[in-house]
């Protein structure tokens, strides 16, 4: 495409928050965009704390850009961040953008010159640059890759915050309540919500109390899904006496195919359908060598098949200490897991008919889209709730970190999953391994999970089709920038 070809398009511009998972999240919906004629920049900031390897960030950006020509990328010049006590990384992310506001405002008034840009869509840790946008007179949508129910619940924290004086680590397993959803322990808020004098609570405060600000908010999930939450949002209720801005549910977005076929996928060729258990906890998941030891004697135990993905120990990879954080350096992936030293003596050999054990990373995408898989213990990541949704996959929920409590809240509401109830200990045992991953398949419970997960499968196809829910939400979307309207 010529630079004059380019130039004659509208954009839309991008700005995802650090991290690889928010970046690739924010692709998904550019890629989306593009399918309509947009071209998309996507604008990131140079960051010096952990959020991923930084290889693997730029391996994804240049394969990124040579597939979708009217997609670009633009960095932000780095800049120098405070000291902060926060344990939390988040704490350092809302800071990073905070002060990236002069480079994204410049940034964009070049992009202005040269093309028209339509709107700019922000991850919502980067509501700050919603200043930005109205000083250029440019519409600011939010882009929300998580859950309606966690936008609902993270909208309403803000007038929670006036309600209770305490910080949410003292009130234990006190129930919340959140307009549209089920009454949520305080224990089970994201980490970096659990204490209110915190660095990292206080941005979030501070952002979420500007998402109604935006003109509009874009959420990775469909109207059916969560129909409670989002009609919450949508009467008012979870910021009373404030307009909330219109909520486009354009989901389910997953990641595409890979480039090449992992091995995994034909170990699963061979497995019946619905026959085997998979086992992956996202790319920041990661357990003691005690926590691998008790995964892998449940799952030798209950006789399933599985897959399972093994990162190394985090005792194992290296560190930086940044701002006061002790955190995995952005340079330096964990290195690869040694399985022998890992797993119990001989479990490798014995298991050798019905498991395989994949080191650090799986498609996940496809494995949850094959005939053979027919459970999944998971994170709770939203991204990995998607996936199993696809493909119909019902779940074991044992949440790490982020929102992902809140989503094991939702999802075992619900009824597409089961909690695994020892991460409130900070250890599953083998028998509760067992337990879980034999009764998703043979309990009556597993069964209704199943049956429920394929009425929801069923539910997402439908909302993608011509004519559904998230294709008529994203075609609202693109008639008003198309306009130029807000």
């Amino acid at each position: 495409m010529t630079s004059t070809e380019s130039e004659m398009k509208e954009t839309l511009v991008l700005y995802p928050s650090p991290g690889m998972g928010h970046l690739v999240s924010i692709v998904e919906l550019g890629k989306l965009f593009l399918r309509h004629d947009f071209a998309v920049s996507v604008v990131t900031v140079s960051s010096t704390y952990t959020t991923g390897a930084s290889s693997a960030t730029t391996t994804f950006i240049s394969r990124m850009s040579s597939a979708h020509p009217s997609l670009s990328f633009h960095r932000l010049p780095a800049v120098s961040l405070p000291h902060s006590p926060s344990p939390h990384h988040e704490a350092h992310s809302l800071n990073l953008l905070r002060l990236s506001n002069p480079h994204l405002l410049s940034l964009l008034s070049s992009l202005s010159r040269s093309s028209s840009v339509r709107a700019l869509v922000v991850d919502f840790f980067c509501t700050i640059a919603i200043d930005v946008a109205a000083e250029l007179g440019i519409p600011c949508y939010i882009f929300f890759p998580s859950s309606g129910a966690s936008l609902a619940a993270f909208l309403h924290l803000p007038v929670l915050h006036t309600k209770i004086t305490a910080s949410f680590k003292d009130l234990g397993d006190t129930p919340l309540h959140f307009p549209g959803l089920p009454l949520i322990p305080a224990a089970d808020m994201p980490l970096p919500f659990l204490d209110r004098e915190d660095d990292a609570y206080k941005g979030f405060l501070f952002s979420f109390d500007r998402l109604p600000n935006s003109d509009g908010i874009i959420v990775n999930t469909f109207e059916s899904l969560e129909s409670r939450p989002l009609q919450a949002i949508a009467d008012g209720l979870v910021v009373p006496g404030q307009k909330v801005p219109p909520v486009y549910c354009v989901g389910p977005m997953i990641t595409g195919q890979a480039e090449s076929r992992h091995e995994c996928l034909d170990w699963l060729d061979g497995k019946p359908p619905g026959s085997v258990v998979f086992l992956c906890f996202g790319s920041l998941g990661v357990f003691s060598a005690k926590q691998l030891q008790e995964i892998a004697v449940g799952l030798e135990r209950s006789g399933q098949s599985f897959l399972w993905v093994v990162r190394s120990p985090p005792a194992a990879t290296k560190a930086a200490v940044v701002g006061g954080v002790e955190s995995v350096k952005l340079t330096e992936a964990p290195p690869e897991p040694e399985l022998e030293t890992l797993l119990p003596e001989g479990f490798l050999e014995r298991t050798v008919e019905n498991g395989l054990v994949v080191k650090s990373w799986a498609p996940q995408a496809e494995v949850l889209l094959h005939a053979a898989v027919g459970a999944f213990v998971t994170h709770c990541g939203w991204n990995s709730v998607l996936e199993a949704v696809v493909g119909g996959v019902p779940m074991a929920a044992w949440p790490l970190y982020a929102e992902q409590r809140l989503n094991k809240v939702m999802l075992v509401e619900m009824g597409l999953a089961v909690e695994m109830r020892g991460y409130k200990s900070g250890l599953v045992a083998a028998a509760e391994v067992e337990e879980k991953v034999r009764g998703l398949f043979e309990a009556e419970w597993g069964r209704q999970l199943r049956k429920t997960m394929e009425g929801v499968r069923l539910a997402a196809e439908a909302a993608l089709t011509d004519g559904g829910s998230s294709t008529v939400a994203v075609n609202e979307l693109l008639d008003k920038w198309k306009a130029g309207s807000h």
